[in-house]
């Protein structure tokens, strides 16, 4: 479990899962990347998890701008020499019925958590293939295995980062490039009250399920603990986000039938 000296880098850093996977490495002994959209709440974090200048690097992205990481994997790669495991962990979520939302909303969901982080992904993949060792990990959601009510365009962004993330396991299997992705089921952050409506704004309330979800702390523990062990799937989830997955394998129809009446919010 040791990350001694090790290049972790981590997305939506600021908060929720993304801050207590910054905790949670820094304990290991890793050089952090803390990056979000948010300096002073990064700041923020690595002052709250011990990190010094020394041993963290404080790099604000905006995952929407995706066209312009080359630069910052320069800047990650000239304090740090090498990037040892990359976590993309930024995103959105939505809460809107799918006949009511402006498709600027999808835009924007994709735009954060599909293509944003996959062109992280593609930034930090060449040095990880000329060293010939690596770990790319990104965080998805039960909702990325099956589709929820009121999270049409957040499921449709996690279900392609599964595929990506795949296809990209297998094409750098030679390369000794480890490619995990993490399948959380409710966790108690922010994510809902900054979740995407039907117009764009956001939603500004707590969901009872997310409410009562497992801590980030825990989800972060676990997370990390499945990347270094290099599990190429890590759930994170309880019995009833579990069982749906599983009956979206084996009864398909009969999950139809459930999350229909299922409260997701």
């Amino acid at each position: 479990m040791q990350l001694a000296h090790k290049t972790v880098w981590i997305t939506g850093a600021s908060s929720g899962i993304g801050k207590a996977l910054v905790a949670e490495a820094a304990k290991l002994g890793a050089n952090v990347v803390l990056s979000a959209r948010d300096k002073a709440a990064l700041l923020q974090v690595a002052k709250d998890s011990g990190l010094t200048p020394a041993n963290s690097l404080i790099l604000p992205l905006d995952l929407s701008r995706y066209k312009k990481f080359d630069t910052a994997v320069k800047t990650v790669l000239k304090k740090f020499s090498k990037i040892d495991f990359l976590i993309n962990n930024g995103g959105i979520s939505q809460r809107s019925l799918a006949a009511e939302t402006k498709i600027q909303v999808y835009e924007e969901i994709m735009a954060v958590n599909y293509f944003g982080n996959i062109a992280l992904t593609l930034a930090v993949l060449p040095s990880m293939r000329s060293r010939k060792a690596g770990t790319i990990a990104t965080v998805s959601s039960v909702a990325g295995k099956l589709g929820t009510p009121y999270r049409s365009g957040y499921s449709a962004s996690k279900f392609a980062l599964s595929g990506f993330y795949e296809a990209l396991r297998a094409e750098n299997y030679k390369e000794n490039i480890q490619v995990s992705v993490i399948y959380p089921g409710f966790v108690k952050t922010n994510v809902s009250l900054n979740a995407r409506t039907a117009s764009g704004k956001k939603q500004g309330t707590m969901d009872l399920a997310q409410s009562a979800g497992i801590s980030a702390e825990q989800c972060a523990r676990r997370a990390l603990a499945g990347i270094i062990r290099g599990k190429n799937e890590i759930y994170i989830a309880g019995f009833r986000e579990m069982f749906a997955v599983w009956l979206s394998r084996f009864s398909p129809a009969m999950l139809a039938r459930v999350i229909r009446k299922a409260r997701v919010t």
